[in-house]
């Protein structure tokens, strides 16, 4: 993580479902919240262009914009892919994910899926026991991710969560 630069505790990410309400939701998140920028329904340079809208607004709203990927554009850190001096954020969904994170030197890891989600219906989910004995493996700080939403953040109890519908 590059210094003095704080780990958001809640976490927007987006693609093609939140697209339409973005802007809004970005607008209604904490001062401070971090955007994973995925959209990999857009073509590159469309992409390209709806990020960089989007990471200005987001720094108007001194929110921190991630992008997915390893594409090399101005952001302030990458998710799946570790570019030198910003931050990195993984996705795990099993100790040997967290193992290879771990090694990766990420700053920080979204563990998934914690409840049912829209995203995957019908996949196995963690569950708060599970999440928790997994989150124990991990160096870096731990991201709740699946299924979440502010009522099951509550119930889970951790400082650290991610939603794609739950914040849209």
């Amino acid at each position: 993580m590059r210094p003095r630069q704080t780990l958001p505790a809640l976490w927007l990410l987006s693609d093609a479902r939140n697209d339409a309400v973005l802007e809004q939701a970005l607008a209604k998140l904490p001062r401070g919240s971090g955007l994973v920028f995925r959209h990999y329904h857009l073509p590159p340079e469309e992409r390209r262009a709806r990020f960089a809208k989007v990471r200005r607004l987001c720094r108007a709203h001194g929110h921190v914009a991630v992008l997915a990927g390893a594409t090399r554009w101005p952001a302030d850190g990458h998710y799946g892919a570790r570019m030198p001096g910003r931050l990195y954020l993984a996705t795990v969904h099993s100790a040997r994910e967290i193992a290879r994170a771990n090694l990766a030197g990420a700053d920080a890891v979204l563990l998934s899926p914690v409840f049912p989600t829209r995203s995957h219906p019908g996949a196995a989910t963690l569950g708060p026991v599970r999440f928790r004995l997994l989150a124990r493996l991990s160096c870096a700080p731990v991201i709740a991710l699946g299924g979440m939403d502010p009522r099951g953040a509550r119930a889970l109890r951790w400082p650290r969560w991610a939603a794609i519908d739950g914040l849209s």
